[in-house]
Order: structure tokens, then sequence, then C-alpha cells
């Protein structure tokens, strides 16, 4: 019987400390078997209760995931350029390909859509909390604005260092869009609930999403997201832990065949990762991929060892400083790692 060990236990505790209206929700798959379980300020909760949450980038491994499907579909090519989707942008010039977008190599900066004093401001309003930032959603796009940075924003035919960039994987999400004919959004609600099976998770804040809460413990909401803001592929999803091991489990054994595609070395990343396409891979270790995410007040991560088939997820309806999260679902699994070494 698999224990959550008690330095997990700790950074839970030390993450919980002081914020009155948290839920966080740490959950685990080990021996095909999920686990979760729910915590706040007093301790652990009563862990039946199901709970939705904004999750923020790991949207940005849904859209690949989709990405790699048409791929495998031949219904386009992973070395497009977007000009060939995007037939509003002008002629003779250089646009990123599809797999640059998706290793964070296309040389897109990490503020865009903001410009550098909006994204100051919403990096200060995280920092400080009390932002009325938090409040509404300042990630917006409309299909102007998207051409309008497309066509300013010169870039090289080179691969770039890595760059995390939202932009990038919003034109993937405009790109699968076009190619499907119904536009992202619905294309996107039906790849979760009919191709893999996530009846939690949706576009958008669900109706039976948390309210998320900053560092002084106010009521955020939730961002809202619509189907005219095109930076939705990089971070519109909400769902719950139960659907976020679900879908590890879907990576984990690749059920879809063409999510192995995602999880192979495409591109430079950092010290730490290589970059699959949309997904960190684990430099000292490939074979766990992971992702984490962040909106105004709500912070998640997923990880998957798919050689030992253990997943964790973290979820929280507050925007958790200094990668707590990260420390917490990284914690769990290197313990459920070791579990499957004794």
């Amino acid at each position: 019987m698999f224990e959550i060990s008690d330095e997990t236990l700790r950074l839970i505790n030390k993450t919980c400390k002081g914020k009155k209206h948290l839920k966080l929700t740490v959950g685990y798959l080990k021996d095909n078997d999920p686990v979760t379980k729910t915590y706040n300020e007093g301790g652990e909760i009563d862990s039946s209760k199901k709970y939705h949450y904004e999750i923020g980038s790991i949207t940005k491994t849904f859209t690949v995931s989709l990405l790699s499907k048409y791929v495998s579909e031949n219904k386009l090519s992973i070395n497009d350029s977007i000009q060939k989707y995007i037939k509003e942008i002008k002629e003779d010039t250089y646009y990123p390909t599809l797999l640059r977008l998706a290793t964070h190599s296309s040389g897109y900066s990490g503020s865009l859509p903001l410009n550098k004093r909006e994204y100051f401001k919403i990096i200060l309003g995280l920092i400080f909390g009390g932002s009325d930032l938090n409040k509404n959603n300042p990630l917006h796009m409309d299909f102007n604005k998207m051409k309008m940075l497309i066509e300013s924003n010169k870039l090289k035919e080179v691969d770039y260092s890595w760059k995390y960039s939202n932009f990038g994987i919003s034109l993937i999400g405009y790109v699968l869009g076009m190619v499907s004919g119904r536009g992202y959004w619905d294309t996107m609600n039906d790849f979760f609930h009919n191709e893999l099976g996530l009846k939690d998770t949706c576009l958008g804040s669900s109706n039976n999403n948390l309210q998320g809460y900053d560092r002084k413990n106010n009521n955020c909401g939730n961002w809202q997201w619509d189907k005219e803001n095109f930076i939705s592929p990089a971070g519109a999803v909400s769902s719950t832990a139960d659907d976020l091991l679900k879908y590890a489990k879907i990576n984990m054994y690749e059920d879809k065949p063409y999510l192995s595609f995602c999880h192979k070395k495409h591109g430079n990343g950092t010290k730490k990762f290589d970059m699959g396409l949309g997904w960190l891979l684990l430099k000292k270790n490939n074979n766990v991929v992971l992702h984490g995410g962040g909106t105004g007040c709500f912070s998640s991560f997923l990880g998957i060892d798919k050689e030992k088939k253990v997943a964790s997820v973290v979820l929280a309806n507050y925007r958790l400083g200094r990668n707590n999260d990260e420390h917490i679902g990284m914690s769990l699994l290197e313990s459920l790692q070791k579990s499957k070494d004794i």
C-alpha cells in the first residue's frame, strides 16, 4: 500500500499554511489505481468530493496532442508554416513552422500577446496579490490582434533558443480549428469528450469550478474565456484531478498511438528539460514528461513516468508561489518511482 511520504506531506502542510479558502487536491496513479486526496489549512478533508480547477498551461499539452493526431492522419505536416493556414497574413516573408511553435523555438517572446508594460503589471499583481488583473482574464487576443502580432514580429528561419510562448501555442490552436473547419473551441471540446473520454474537462470555466483566491485570501473568481479569445489554446481548460489522472494513463500507455510523437525529444529546452511536443521532458530521464500551469489564482502540475507507469497531479485554487505545486508534484512522483523499485 503506497503512502504519501513525510517529505511530500511537509510540503503540502507548508503550502496550505495561511490560505483560508484553499482546496489543494493531490492525486497519483500507481498500479493503474487513481488516488486523490484534498487538503486545506487544517489538513486532509473529505476526498470523495470532486473539485474543478482552472489548469492553465497544462492546456498546451492537450492542444499539441490534437496536433499530433492531425499529423498522424495526414491532415497537416509538423513542418508546415502557419502561413499555409492563415491566408490573411502578408506573403513573401518567413513565418514559423508548427514544429518550432510546439517546441517553443519559434522566437516569439514570452510576453506576447501582451506588451511589456501589461506583462509586468500581471507579474507584479501575482507577486503582491490584490491586483484587479486576477479578477479578469488579461490574456485576450482577437483575430485582428493575432494577425498584427504575427506580421509585426519579424523572425528568421532558424531554431531560436527556448522561449516559453503562450502566443506560439495559440497559433497552433488556431491552425487546428482551421483544419477541422469547426474552430478550436468546438474541436477541442469534442476531442476531450469523445476521443479522450474526459467528461469533466472543458474549455472555459465550468459552472462547477472552485473560486480562485489571491495570497491575501481575496476571492478572485475565475478567468473568463470564450470562443473569440484566440489565446485559449494556451491556457483555457478546466478539469479535475480524476480526469488528469485518466489523461496521464492514456499518455503513459500511449493508448492513442499518435501521443508517442509528443513524448519524443524534438528540441532543446532548459538546463532541466528537453522539449517534446508541448511536453517538457526531464533531462536526466526522458521517460518523465511533465507540465505545470497557472492562471490568475490557480496552480496546476502533472507529471508522468511512462516507464514506471506512475503519475502525480497537484491542483490548487490559489496561485502558489515559488513553484510549490511543482515541488509537491515532483516529490510525490519521486516517491512513487522509488516504490516501484522495491
